[in-house]
């Protein structure tokens, strides 16, 4: 019942479909940003992908020295692998966490783009009479929504009652 509703409450409204993902990459700013990212995201991996080799190469010295060493000394360089690997994660993790380097990169370099793509997105909405835009690039996701047709806050209201 509420599908049925739900379908003829869309179908009353003025909706259209964009692509979210060819408008992106038709704005050149963009297009460089992403290009941007993606050079930093090679170089950082590298820098990782060297910190985790460094690593390997301490636990094979380790392997092939171990007999020799005294138990003082194994502990030692067992001490200073783990260290080692503690910090090329740690490292690894201020880079590619989500709040890492290259997610504040992305932010500083895309959010602007993304404000002025919806802020322009917004204006032709209105401009074309649309009460709702759908995004077809990966599947249906609402982007804009006419404050006329927006019942949240009435849903709550009538909620509360």
């Amino acid at each position: 019942m509420a599908l049925i509703l739900s379908v003829g409450a869309v179908s009353a409204q003025n909706y259209i479909v964009v692509n979210s993902e060819k408008v992106f990459k038709s704005v050149a700013a963009y297009t460089k940003a992403v290009d941007e990212l993606d050079r930093l995201a090679k170089q950082y991996e590298a820098e990782v992908q060297q910190k985790f080799t460094n690593v390997e190469t301490l636990y094979n010295q380790y392997q092939k020295t171990k007999a020799q060493l005294s138990a003082s000394k194994r502990e030692e360089y067992e001490q200073a692998i783990l260290i080692n690997e503690r910090e090329a994660h740690e490292y690894q993790e201020s880079i590619f966490g989500k709040d890492g380097a290259l997610m504040q990169k992305r932010i500083e370099l895309i959010q602007p783009i993304q404000k002025q793509i919806f802020n322009m997105l917004d204006r032709y909405a209105k401009q074309v009479g649309a009460d709702i835009v759908l995004d077809s690039s990966n599947n249906p996701t609402l982007l804009y929504t006419n404050s006329k047709i927006e019942h949240t806050e009435r849903l709550i209201q009538f909620l509360k009652k």
